[in-house]
């Protein structure tokens, strides 16, 4: 038997080392290759602020709608129906109402028509008075509150939803004569009220200008115009209709309300020549 020398002993070591080198390298590898991959971590994202939804208020009702559900109660009303409820749903509502006025010209002296102008050039003074028309809560067949009493005024040609004076031509009426109350007058606007002091009464009281305008900066080629601002009232109505006369009249209807503000503006110039706030 041959004995190992040293230099045999020390390539067998060396041998030895390499297979447990390549052995281990081999099997790390394969656990590598083996092992489940992990997934990186991915932060969760911040919390986000509650997003806010904002819902408009409805857009003001325009003469247009006003005479659309008058219309709508007018027809529940002749059929004896309930009203719809694109009427009763206008409760509460904020309307805006342009009723023009003294489209053919100025009113004769002494006249007392309720919507009325007139210009003294020499003086160059505008006068202009608006007086509500009143009635009594039986007037509406309301006789159930004792002392119910309402002032408004009439919707002027409530067949059109024209917010200004028509454009064609107008003949005035003869020199001392007054205007009839014409079968058109089937619309009113009113605030009802036990209480007569104050508010749109007025005790009597009409809404008025006294106003000084040259002559050369006056323009009333277009008339007037009353706005009239507040909400559908939810206590009287908002819309009741009468017959007086029967079932072949066309019906005769008052939008009840609760007017903020009345105004008296210059159509021609949009200039608002005066304000009153309702109580």
């Amino acid at each position: 038997m041959r004995e190992p020398t040293i230099r045999t002993s020390r390539l067998a070591i060396a041998a030895g080392l390499a297979a447990v080198l390549a052995v281990g390298g081999a099997g790390f590898f394969l656990g590598r290759i083996s092992a489940p991959h992990a997934e990186p971590a991915i932060p969760a994202p911040a919390p986000q602020p509650p997003v806010s939804i904002r819902t408009e208020a409805p857009k003001p009702l325009q003469r247009a709608d006003l005479i659309a559900l008058a219309q709508q109660a007018s027809d529940a009303h002749a059929s004896a129906n309930s009203l719809p409820p694109a009427v009763t749903n206008a409760a509460g509502r904020r309307f805006e109402l342009l009723l023009p006025f003294g489209c053919s010209g100025p009113s004769e002296e002494g006249s007392t028509q309720p919507m009325r102008w007139r210009y003294d050039e020499a003086a160059s003074t505008l006068r202009i008075s608006v007086s509500p028309v009143t009635w009594r809560g039986e007037d509406w067949a309301m006789d159930a509150t004792e002392g119910l009493q309402a002032a408004g005024f009439w919707m002027t040609r409530p067949w059109s939803s024209s917010e200004r004076c028509p454009s064609s031509a107008i003949q005035p009426s003869p020199a001392g004569t007054e205007p009839v109350t014409l079968p058109g007058q089937t619309l009113a606007i009113a605030q009802f009220s036990v209480d007569t002091k104050g508010g749109l009464a007025r005790d009597g009281r009409p809404f008025e200008v006294v106003k000084r305008v040259s002559p050369d900066a006056f323009d009333a080629s277009q008339g007037f115009r009353l706005r009239i601002t507040g909400r559908v009232d939810r206590d009287f109505g908002p819309i009741r209709c009468i017959q007086p006369a029967g079932v072949e009249q066309r019906p005769i209807c008052v939008i009840s309300s609760r007017i903020d503000e009345i105004r008296i503006e210059n159509s021609a110039t949009d200039e608002v020549l005066a304000s009153w706030p309702v109580r």
